[in-house]
């Protein structure tokens, strides 16, 4: 007898958890699926991506197609730099997942940290390893100005956007004329707001006018709510392991068929006695916290990197949060930045990232310390290492797998790699 559609797992998940076959003795699928081994089926949907990408509201041209089109350019254009060499794409690589192949990155200069992807960017709640932005629009914004990223600044931004003619059309033709900024008095060639009190361009900015510079915040920040626009679309989602749960759902009897035995191994130990899905949940495989893992250390690590407790003084004062005058809904944004708190339990703290297309994005890590996903399982396997700065998190133990066991682990989050959907 064919299912009944999902009528209860997704929309609100039943409190008391049943295995496949006693949802179906229930009266809930109307199918009977294949042997699942006793994992709970409803645990398993509540990972799919189901209804529409998430939007954001601090971001009113998220949905805009030509926003998405400006943002397109801007992330592939290479002026957006200081030596003119250098674009989004220099590390956030299409090829590579839109992540870096190195362990860090190398733009004017080099990075610390690993360049996270920014494929499915649309299920996070905090951007870059410690959350120091709380929106795909505020993170565009910050490595333009990153002195080992692009080293450019605001102003230059606006003078090459208001001076370069394909890139004024598409900026106007979204948000409308641009106004004259070719006084140099009032508009210098570089200015940005700097903790070195001393930098010309520091000085170059506390000297404009206040209206000025709100002129130029506007305008910047309207760059990086396209570029968001744009990665809003870069998106690979219906994985084999999501065609595997409808199949289940569906009572398909060749379901197994679609990951194969290890990936469904790897599975059971992920749901359950590793308890991996602790931290890796929902849709995206992220609980969207921040933990201390006790990382092995690698020579370009820095041993000082105190993670989130420095990241939460960063999103809370940044002119550009959700809850800031530039946001298009501030009431809203707000509301995740008061929620947040700084304690020592932060330190060492990084961003757990979503699991869905692990596979194309090696290394990894927050400083892509680990160079292959059979490394990332056996660090769990082991979770010896003290770590650098702050205690590791209680919930890293030891998981004692075997060789085999870890080998079906490594195939399950092969299985989470998505379709190529890509405009």
């Amino acid at each position: 007898m064919p299912c009944l559609p999902l009528i209860v797992a997704i929309a609100r998940p039943i409190p008391v958890r049943f295995t496949a076959s006693a949802l179906v003795a229930l009266g809930l699928i109307g199918c009977t699926p294949p042997e699942t081994d006793g994992l709970e089926l409803e645990r398993l949907m509540q990972h799919t991506v189901t209804g529409d990408i998430p939007s954001d509201r601090t971001n009113a041209y998220v949905d805009d197609i030509n926003a998405a089109a400006f943002g397109e350019q801007l992330f592939f254009e290479p002026k957006l730099s200081e030596n003119g060499t250098v674009s989004c794409a220099t590390c956030h690589q299409p090829e590579h997942g839109f992540a870096e192949a190195a362990a860090v990155s190398t733009g004017i200069g080099t990075t610390t940290r690993h360049t996270p992807t920014v494929l499915n960017i649309a299920w996070n709640r905090w951007f870059f390893w410690d959350g120091h932005a709380d929106s795909a629009w505020a993170q565009a914004l910050k490595p333009l100005e990153s002195a080992n990223e692009h080293n450019f600044n605001r102003l230059a931004t606006v003078h090459l956007i208001s001076s370069d003619v394909p890139l004024r059309t598409s900026y106007e033709r979204i948000f409308g004329t641009i106004p004259n900024v070719t006084d140099p008095a009032r508009f210098p060639s570089h200015a940005r707001p700097m903790q070195d009190s001393e930098h010309p361009e520091h000085l170059a900015w506390i000297n404009m006018d206040a209206d000025d510079q709100h002129t130029v915040n506007t305008i910047f920040a309207n760059i990086g709510k396209a570029l968001a626009a744009y990665q809003q679309t870069l998106n690979r989602i219906d994985a084999p392991f999501d065609q595997y749960v409808r199949a289940l759902q569906d009572g398909d009897p060749n379901a197994a068929d679609i990951i194969g035995d290890d990936a469904i191994q790897g599975m059971e130990l992920f749901f359950g006695e590793a308890n991996c899905f602790l931290c890796h949940s929902g849709p995206a495989f992220t609980n969207l916290q921040f933990h201390n893992l006790g990382l092995t250390p690698a020579p370009w690590v820095d041993p000082g990197d105190r993670g989130r407790y420095d990241g939460i003084p960063l999103v809370e004062t940044d002119p550009f949060n959700g809850g800031g005058l530039y946001s298009d809904d501030p009431e809203f944004g707000a509301e995740k930045v008061a929620y947040i708190s700084l304690s020592a339990e932060r330190l060492g703290q990084f961003k757990t990232p979503s699991l869905r297309n692990v596979a194309l994005t090696p290394p990894y890590m927050h400083s892509g310390q680990l160079a292959t996903l059979e490394d990332v399982v056996s660090f769990y396997n082991d979770a010896n290492q003290e770590p650098l700065i702050g205690h590791r998190d209680e919930l890293i133990v030891p998981l004692g797998l075997t060789n085999a066991e870890q080998a079906a682990m490594v195939a399950f989050l092969e299985s989470l790699t998505g379709e190529d959907s890509i405009p």
